[in-house]
């Protein structure tokens, strides 16, 4: 009998719920309540974008190649049909969520207001705004008079309008606004009197004046209604050889905002002539992800809903420099003599970003090489690496271009860094650059020094106040000959993958981690067969690589002990037929982004623990270069696992995970409450506190 698993994209949806869940949850302040709202609608819409996409692409390769065979073990559009119910399920508890906290925001002396409940002075307000601010910026189609539908931008909201005229039911025409949010925002504060906030969303400023902006067509009576359309988001990279390999991302990009509707969201009160007319036009079948919801769309940008609400415990705890780092003048003096271990959000990035700035303005500094997935839109990485390059020193960037929706903003930086002198590399054909490496070095009288990092997460100074993530600053000389070795595969990758297969200490894909993975694995199924104690603790984003989960499981009946911490896919699942032993795992979804890797295994007692930039997927350890390193200070490996443990004992916001994907909070029935995060920042904090 084979091994099941939880379909991927399920799996993944469940995830979602649990962010749903901290919208619900009124433990939560109410302005992370509205946060995680717009992280749900966010992780919604990338969710339509790249996997509903795939799916509806493989339905179109089987229908062209209707005799092969080429598919996961479900039907991709049995799990599109699933995908429906669920996302239907999940907007109706959006929707709900919604509406409960707008009573809330009410209580709280906040309203937001639409076009039909101003005051006097807020109409005045709002005519004011229009003229001044948005007229200039829309441009109103009479989309029935085109002969091609318009194109519609895939992040973009647009406002449908019905005109009517009081003397005559057929002659309503539809006209087409889009909602410009990327130049004026989404939320607007009106002028409200005593201490209570109004505020209105830039659709309905536009709603209030849609009789001056259609005035001179005739029509008395105006509906709107708002809808957003989604997009197919891969990137097809052509293979034509006379193209450089920008040309075909640029080339990509374009063809990316051509690409076909994944979802049609639309505000369930739609005109029903108009809701048709665009269903017809936009070519969406009735398997197209049509889905009714209410007024407002495009939630994402509540992530960013305005500072009005009066909440003392909203306020973040602050990061601190590490105790280490704090002692000394510099960074690079503690590193070349001693391991040290970051952990964001609660130790401050700026650590990182000082170790470059000092790098860049040592005289002594011959190089500085680094990998970038994700960069920050204002980067101090950047700007260091800029001053190093400017200070005569050779700086090297691997600055991966198709890192998803992140390709224009990389494709900007390339011409920033090149423009200053920094050599940047663009990655390697069919495969990502993921992992997070960065290696200096010295040239001190005649001694050559070499120092630098490898990090579970982006080099990325704004994700790193909200993603928990691992950086090892170090200077061992066989890690940075490792990374070393990585660094001259990327700038001479024609020449084969031989400087991968030397790497000695770190775990590196797509060569050698999946194979180290599974010895690692064998070597505790083998100590619990003789009855020697045998554990594997594992923390990831992500785990849904078939063959790993099964070695998992083979572990578990052998009677490995068994932790997962998972984040967000989990597709391990019992097969029911067989008496199998239950994999543990958990899910922590609270205020930070639960977004390190960390793996350990009882090895006979002399414990491995790693930190890792790749999760347990196919993707990952087959098709990207990623990184694993072994924590081998004693003392950091204990920190290490300490915080996992905080993590594994968390019964606040840890989720059980189960082939039923229930969702289940840990129970803390007769325990004391224990909140990972908090306890984290905690535990790190008293550690700061003795060392100083």
């Amino acid at each position: 009998m084979k091994t099941q698993f939880i379909q991927r994209d399920i799996s993944w949806l469940s995830f979602n719920a649990r962010v749903l869940q901290e919208a619900n949850d009124p433990t939560v302040p109410l302005s992370q309540r509205i946060r995680c709202l717009g992280i749900f609608s966010n992780n919604s819409d990338e969710f339509f974008r790249v996997r509903v996409a795939t799916l509806k692409r493989m339905i179109e390769l089987r229908n062209w190649h209707k005799k092969i065979n080429i598919y996961m073990e479900q039907d991709p559009q049995h799990i599109l049909e699933e995908i429906q119910t669920i996302v239907l399920q999940q907007q109706n508890e959006f929707n709900r969520i919604w509406t409960g906290i707008l009573k809330e925001l009410k209580k709280e002396k906040v309203l937001l207001l639409d076009e039909k409940h101003l005051s006097r002075e807020q109409k005045e307000f709002v005519t004011r705004y229009f003229e001044e601010e948005v007229r200039a910026n829309i441009i109103p189609l009479m989309i029935e008079s085109l002969p091609q539908m318009p194109y519609l931008r895939d992040k973009s909201i647009y406002l449908g309008v019905v005109m009517k005229k009081k003397q005559s039911a057929y002659r309503n025409k539809f006209a087409l606004i889009e909602i410009p949010t990327q130049m004026l925002g989404r939320f607007i504060q009106l002028p409200t009197a005593g201490a209570q906030q109004s505020i209105i969303l830039l659709e309905d400023i536009i709603r209030f004046n849609l009789p001056q902006i259609f005035s001179y067509f005739g029509y008395e009576n105006f509906e709107s209604y708002i809808f957003k359309v989604t997009k197919d988001a891969e990137l097809d990279i052509d293979n034509d050889v006379s193209t450089t390999f920008v040309e075909k991302i640029e080339k990509g990009l374009k063809n990316r905002r051509r690409g076909k509707p994944v979802r049609f969201v639309y505000d369930k009160e739609m005109d029903a002539a108009l809701l048709e007319y665009l269903i017809r036009r936009l070519s969406l079948g009735k398997k197209g992800n049509i889905i009714p919801g209410g007024r407002i769309h495009n939630f994402r940008h509540f992530m960013d809903f305005p500072n009005v609400l009066q909440e003392n415990s909203v306020r973040r705890a602050p990061s601190f420099i590490h105790p280490d780092l704090a002692k000394s003048l510099r960074v690079t003096d503690v590193i070349v003599k001693k391991d040290i271990l970051l952990h964001f959000p609660y130790h401050s990035f700026n650590s990182l970003i000082d170790l470059l700035r000092e790098s860049a303005m040592d005289p002594e500094v011959t190089s500085i090489k680094i990998t970038a997935y994700r960069l920050a839109s204002q980067s101090k990485v950047i700007n260091a690496l800029i001053n190093a390059a400017r200070n005569g020193k050779e700086v090297v960037v691997m600055l991966e271009l198709k890192a998803r929706f992140d390709e224009e903003n990389n494709l900007e930086w390339k011409k920033v860094l090149e423009e200053e002198g920094v050599k940047v590399l663009l990655g390697v054909p069919n495969l990502k650059i993921h992992a997070k490496l960065g290696i200096v070095k010295k040239r001190s009288g005649n001694k050559t020094i070499q120092y630098g990092f490898v990090s579970t997460g982006n080099i990325h100074e704004k994700s790193a106040r909200v993603y928990g993530d691992h950086c090892l600053l170090t200077a061992n000389r066989n890690v940075m000959a490792d990374i070393n070795r990585i660094f001259k595969y990327l700038e001479n990758w024609q020449t084969g993958m031989a400087e991968l297969r030397n790497c000695k200490t770190l775990l590196v894909c797509p060569l050698k981690m999946r194979k180290e993975l599974q010895l690692l694995i064998g070597k505790e199924i083998k100590q619990a067969k003789i009855g020697k104690p045998a554990s594997i603790i594992l923390k990831l984003n992500s785990l849904s690589d078939q063959a790993l989960i099964s070695s998992l499981h083979v572990a578990a009946q052998a009677g490995v002990n068994i932790q997962l911490i998972i984040r967000g896919i989990y597709c391990p699942i019992i097969d029911p037929k067989k008496q199998a032993v239950p994999l543990n795992a958990i899910s922590i979804v609270d205020e930070y982004l639960e977004h390190a890797r960390v793996m350990i295994f009882h090895n006979q007692g002399e414990e491995k623990v790693f930190i890792s930039s790749a999760d347990w997927m196919v993707r990952n350890l087959d098709h990207r270069v990623e990184a694993a390193i072994p924590i081998l200070n004693p003392d950091l490996a204990s920190e290490l696992k300490e915080i996992i443990q905080i993590q594994l004992r968390d019964n606040v916001k840890a989720r059980m995970l189960d082939a039923q994907l229930t969702n289940n909070y840990v129970s803390s029935k007769g325990k004391r409450p224990i909140r990972s995060q908090v306890e984290i920042y905690k535990f790190l904090s008293r550690k700061n506190q003795t060392a100083s």
